[in-house]
């Protein structure tokens, strides 16, 4: 584990300001966009760079920084995801797994952005991106403080009509077992589910399988 407060000791007054400030941002959020952590009195790109090259902060995607030798958490490619989008929502697969509703491991982060956005790149965090409009991208959006960075997931009722609404891209056994799950861990009510079987206009698919699960 890096000692952070004996690598600033012995270093310039303005750089040690610089690497403090961005140490401390890294401490309480585990991963922040490089605009944020320059966003500082006397902080630069040039001290991210330094930093990297000292190997106190690592790389974590795109534009994305996190301390280095910090313990991975479970959450990681999650917080890439909301920092890089911030817009975005967590869905399907990735909102199953989230909520743990599902023995699905998705490589990539599945994240829903609003119709006609530009879709964002990563590499260390592969997203792969659905496009939602209206209401189906608007309702049922859970905010989850993790680490410091707020990420965007769908409820697991919403996520639950999400993914009848996408059985064919992820399959409707998927889909089956996200609604049993459901209905065994008490995890959303028959209206609740029934309402966003709306809202993503799925109702009559989903009428039958509702009516045999509860």
């Amino acid at each position: 584990m890096i000692d952070y407060r004996a690598l600033v000791t012995g270093i310039g007054k303005m750089a040690k300001t610089a690497t403090e400030q961005i140490v401390g941002k890294l401490r309480k959020k585990a991963v922040l966009r490089s605009r944020d952590l320059s966003a500082g009195s006397g902080v630069y790109r040039t001290h991210l760079q330094r930093l990297e090259q000292q190997g106190v902060i690592e790389r974590a995607g795109r534009g994305l920084y996190r301390l280095a030798g910090v313990e991975l958490t479970e959450y990681e490619s999650y917080l890439a995801a909301a920092q890089l989008v911030p817009q975005g929502v967590i869905c399907l697969l990735s909102a199953l797994r989230f909520h743990d509703l599902t023995t699905q491991n998705p490589f990539e982060i599945w994240m829903a952005i609003e119709n006609k956005s530009h879709p964002p790149k990563s590499e260390t965090a592969p997203l792969r991106i659905h496009y939602f409009s209206g209401a189906a991208f608007t309702e049922g959006v859970e905010e989850h403080k993790i680490s410091g960075v707020t990420v965007r997931v769908y409820s697991v009722a919403k996520t639950v009509a999400d993914c009848f609404k996408f059985r064919n891209k992820i399959g409707l056994d998927v889909a089956l077992e996200a609604l049993r799950e459901c209905r065994r861990e008490r995890r959303a009510t028959a209206d609740e589910i029934w309402r966003y079987a709306e809202v993503c206009r799925v109702k009559n698919v989903m009428r039958p399988y509702l009516e045999a699960v509860w």
